[in-house]
Formats: structure tokens, sequence, C-alpha cells
């Protein structure tokens, strides 16, 4: 009943917004919208063009006084022209509406989920052909106080309630006309896809809330060196990963972790000279199309369950190899993508003594034919190769063949300071394996501040990591502030 309830909200939903591809946006047309639905921008809004608007209201005011041009002057030196400094301040809120009352002793995740406030702070320095740049941000999470900390694990309470981080910590520059150099924390970005991962592997992403923030906005900086020599054409990369990083995900007590107690212990290798991880990129960009090669030895972010010495369960990370191709072909309106990459080296609990290689294949499009909007398709198939039926079992619990599609929606209208996004995530060739569905609307009610709106509906999977996630649809807000 709610799978069909959702399917035809989705289908409501694309019906109304490609009836106005047709047509301008006129002001009954954007209070159709703003009654509709929610929107959050995961992809980078054009510029606003303000000029005539501008025009228009400084015409007759032509002379403006020698006093404000004075003030303007004095507020542009306060920073010395090598020094820039950037912040914002935001609140988020989200509030689940499906939860059932819990069981005695069982947390209680209805209503108020989230109530985060949230701050970040950027400086640039900038010197000839040099720059550097440090970036960091914190949160302090109040549903927790108000739901009672006293219903919740310290583990979770260390992960989600309060969090102080150091993000963007790096030093670039030019060594040569042809070599450039980029060193300390940073992200690096591989592959073409925007919403799956294949060749995209060098940084961790943050998946305390799936399914609520875009990849874009999810991957966490990592310590790491990087040389780029560019020739012609092309671009080479060679990187040196001095941190050892992995994804933060849910955790036991939580509303999105699946099982019913904790996983055992994490090792995480020593940042030391023998656990350095290494890359290599090949890119080169051509008129209407680009190619990228990859291969890269580093530990693999998926864990796997196995014993020590005595006996005791913890949770390792082996050394997988990848190799790895990307392309973009574009021609009129359509874009379209292919990602494949080659795994060698995984490891499973329920054959300890094996080692496992995957073939990740990506086929994605982009149609941009339309006014001011952006549709796309991505479907990923992840192969096991020799696959092993006791890989199936628990705490494996693997597939031979995983597929992920994600279908996604985007349209911007009133000169685009508004922004709609429709998003549809199916895991299994018909969502057997979980699903979630997001409606989101962002606002650019100025310069500075945006306003977001969204609801997000999940689907239950019937084993793994989404299998217990039905229950967590929830309506979100945020205000941010920029400065």
């Amino acid at each position: 009943m709610k799978q069909q309830l959702l399917k035809n909200i989705c289908i409501f939903s694309f019906i109304l917004f490609l009836f106005h591809f047709a047509a301008p946006l006129s002001a009954q047309d954007l209070d159709d919208i703003l009654s509709s639905g929610f929107d959050t921008e995961l992809s980078e809004p054009a510029a606003k063009d303000t000029s005539n608007d501008i025009d228009e209201l400084l015409s007759g005011f032509d002379d403006v006084s020698d006093e404000r041009q004075e003030k303007d002057a004095t507020a542009s030196s306060t920073l010395p022209e090598w020094l820039e400094v950037t912040g914002s301040l935001g609140l988020a809120g989200s509030y689940n509406f499906t939860h059932d009352a819990p069981k005695e002793d069982d947390v209680d995740f209805r209503g108020i989920s989230m109530l985060r406030t949230t701050a970040s702070l950027s400086s640039e320095i900038h010197w000839g052909d040099w720059q550097a740049k440090i970036s960091g941000h914190g949160f302090y999470d109040a549903a927790y106080a108000i739901q009672g900390r006293e219903q919740y694990t310290n583990t979770l309470l260390d992960l989600y309630e309060q969090e102080l981080e150091l993000d963007d910590f790096y030093l670039q520059g030019s060594l040569s006309s042809k070599l450039d150099i980029k060193i300390g924390r940073q992200v690096v970005v591989w592959g073409k896809s925007d919403n799956v991962r294949v060749t995209d592997i060098l940084n961790p992403l943050d998946n305390r809330l799936p399914g609520m923030v875009d990849i874009k906005n999810r991957r966490l900086p990592v310590a790491m060196t990087k040389l780029d020599y560019y020739i012609g054409d092309w671009n080479l990369s060679g990187i040196m990963i001095h941190e050892v990083r992995f994804d933060k995900n849910p955790v036991y007590n939580s509303d999105f972790y699946p099982g019913q107690q904790p996983l055992p212990p994490e090792q995480k290798p020593d940042h030391s000279l023998a656990n350095q991880q290494y890359a290599l990129a090949l890119n080169g960009i051509f008129s209407g199309w680009d190619l990228s090669l990859y291969g890269a030895w580093i530990f693999d972010g998926r864990a796997h369950i196995t014993t020590d010495v005595n006996d005791s369960l913890y949770r390792k990370h082996s050394r997988v190899f990848m190799t790895g191709m990307t392309a973009n072909l574009a021609f009129g309106n359509w874009l379209l993508k292919g990602e494949g990459a080659w795994f060698d080296g995984l490891e499973f609990a329920n054959l300890e003594d094996e080692d496992f290689s995957r073939l990740d294949l990506m086929g994605g499009i982009e149609y941009l034919g339309f006014s001011e909007t952006a549709l796309s398709l991505e479907i990923v198939n992840r192969h096991l190769v020799d696959f092993d039926e006791q890989l199936t079992l628990s705490p494996d619990i693997a597939q031979e063949n995983t597929i992920q599609t994600v279908a996604k929606l985007i349209r911007d209208f009133a000169n685009d300071t508004i922004q709609l996004k429709i998003l549809l995530s199916l895991f299994g060739a018909h969502g057997e394996d979980g699903m979630f569905e997001r409606v989101q609307l962002d606002y650019d009610l100025n310069d500075a501040v945006t306003l977001t709106g969204g609801i997000i509906f999940y689907q239950s999977g019937n084993q793994g990591a989404l299998s217990a996630i039905e229950d967590n649809d929830r309506i979100f807000f945020e205000f941010s502030y920029d400065f």
C-alpha cells in the first residue's frame, strides 16, 4: 500500500513538472511549484543574472554620495588582498512521522530526529601561483537532549550529537609550467557519475543519514600528496595517500542501523609508512568527449569480520588493487557517461582463506534540452567473480550482482533562485534491496541566506544495510547564512 502511494506521488510529481517545460514560469506557476514540493540544491546553480534589475533599481539614483563610497572602500580593505575568509551558520532539522511506538527499553525514534546548529569557517591565502587553505566545521544536535540522552549509547552520541572537525588543510602551487603539487587534507574526485560510486574511491563518505545528502556533499577530506603533470590535452596525476580514513556509517542504536547488536570492534590501520596508499590517474579532455584511466592500491573501505589469535571477532580492512576507466560523450543536449572498475583482493568472513575480484560497471545518460532543466539516469552493477553461495550467509550477506539505479530531475525557477529536485534511488533490479525517494526545494532568499525544505520516503530491502529503514520517512528543513 505504501509503495503504491509513493509510486503515485512520484509519477504525479514528474507529470506536474514536465508540464512546465514547454512554457516560461509565470507568477501562478511559481505559486503552484511552491505548494507542491520541496528541494535542496545538489548541483551548483547557475549565477543569477541581475543586471537588468540593478539598472532599473539604480535609474534616477546615479549620484552616489562620497560618504557611501568612502564607507564601501573602508569595508573592502578590512582584509588584505592575499587573504580570503568565508564561513556559514546554519540550523537544520528533521521530523520522523511514520515510526510506531517503541517496545519497552527500545529507542523512541518518533518526532524530532535532528535539530542541528552548524558553523563552518574557511580561510585562503594567495601569493603568486601558490595557495593555502584551511577550513573546518562543527555542529551540535539538540534533538538528543530533547528526546532524552539516556536512551542512546555513548558511541551514538559521540558520532551524532556533536562534532568538531578539520576539513581542507592544504598547500598547492606550481613547481614548473607543467607540474603542480597539492599537499595536505583534500578531496580528489574520480569518475563521471553524480549519484553512484564506481571509480570515485579516494575519499570516504559520511553515510550517517542515508539518502539525505548527495555524494558531492558527503566526501570526507583525506591527507595526501598529489602531483599533476600537464602535456597537451592530457594530465597525469600521481597520488600518495597518507591518512587512513573510512566511511562514517550508522552505528548500533541509530534509526538506520539494521542489526540488533553492535558490530565487532574495527581494527584501523596505523598512520605509518607501511600503510601509505597509492593512486595514479591519466585524464584527457577533448572536443565533445573525455577519457580517464585509473589505478590504485588502497585499503578496502568495506571491512570484513575475522578473528584474532584469541578467537575474538574484529573487523579488518584488507588491501585491494583497483583499475578503472571512465568516459563522457556529449552531443547536442545529451551527455553519455560510462565507468568501469576492477577490484582485486576482496576478502569475506565466510571464506576467509580466499580472495575475490569484483567488476563494477556504470552507464548513465543526462538530457539538458528542456529550459532550466536537467534529467539524468544512472545504473550500476557490481558483479562478484567466482561467486560462492556461502557469501550470502551472515555476516557477509553478499550478492553475486548488486544493482543500483538513480533517476533525478532538477529544475531552476525565478532566475535560478529556486531549484527543485526529485530523486529516486533503487537498490536491486526492482527495488527489492531497498529504495528511497526525495523531493526538495532550495530557495536563495538573497546572496547570503538559503532556505531548504524537503520530504524523504524509505522502503526496506529484503536484507542487508537497508533492511530496516521503512519507518524513517521524514520531513526536513535547513536555514543557512553564508558570510
